[in-house]
């Protein structure tokens, strides 16, 4: 018997990969959010199997089933939002798991940065203006930042932010980045990337408050900050270009040239 711990993705069905969907497909037991996890996803499952929306569930009583279905010889998949690597809480339950015996494996998904991009039709890392991404949140109920993660020190770094969880507190992210990227900088709010229900919200970072203020965003969504969402005129890399030496496409040396 395996858990089988699966990043169901950002919202829509078909953003799972294939391995996810088949071990959806193949086990008895599946144990789903239901808040952020597409119902079509449960179409999948074999006709017997049992459901098992986690959504009203605390941990003793999520690992309660596991528990069962690995004394019943049974597999198990648990389908998390996005991907397992962040804000997930699997490493909880593998810590469980782990002290009861009861073997697990992961299935990556594709994470809620990487629909909202998609949706923005930008990419977050461009040439000399950005080549790093922040993946970050602010303090929340359930879990509070540490100390020295703070957005102020993100900003120093100029790198394209993409901050998760953190509407509810959008003036607070307003405030403690403009000093570092500056009002004019450019700005998104994705609600529910990939949704039927997506909502995509362009601005700068000094009028991205206003541009919410007709219809507020409350949950579901990702705040990107950066030059990288509207570079303008930039360098292209040096992957495509003629001149660049590259393992699987060397430069052409003309006939009878010295190697």
């Amino acid at each position: 018997m395996t858990v089988h711990f699966i990043g169901a993705g950002p919202g829509a069905a078909d953003l799972i990969t294939v391995r996810g969907r088949d071990l959806i497909a193949s086990a008895p037991v599946c144990l789903y959010a239901g808040s952020v996890v597409a119902p079509e996803m449960l179409s999948w499952c074999p006709p017997e199997a049992e459901k098992i929306d986690t959504a009203p569930l605390d941990l003793d009583a999520i690992i309660g089933h596991m528990q069962r279905a690995h004394a019943a010889c049974k597999d198990v998949v648990r389908l998390h939002s996005g991907d397992l690597s962040v804000w997930s809480a699997v490493g909880e339950q593998m810590r469980r798991l782990d002290a009861l015996g009861i073997p697990y494996d992961l299935t990556p998904g594709v994470p809620a940065f990487a629909a909202a991009a998609a949706a923005l039709q930008v990419e977050l890392t461009v040439p000399e203006v950005a080549q790093s991404l922040v993946l970050t949140r602010t303090s929340g109920r359930a879990t509070k930042m540490p100390a020295s993660e703070t957005l102020a020190a993100f900003g120093a770094t100029g790198a394209t932010l993409a901050i998760h969880l953190s509407i509810h507190v959008l003036d607070k992210v307003v405030a403690e980045l403009v000093p570092h990227y500056g009002a004019d900088c450019p700005a998104a709010i994705a609600f529910r990337a990939s949704w039927p229900e997506e909502r995509i919200v362009r601005a700068t970072l000094g009028s991205l408050i206003e541009a919410l203020a007709d219809a507020p965003i409350e949950r579901s969504a990702t705040i990107f900050v950066g030059r990288a969402l509207s570079p303008g005129a930039f360098r292209e890399s040096a992957l495509y270009s003629a001149g660049y030496d590259r393992r699987f496409r060397p430069r052409h040396q003309p006939e009878g040239s010295a190697e």
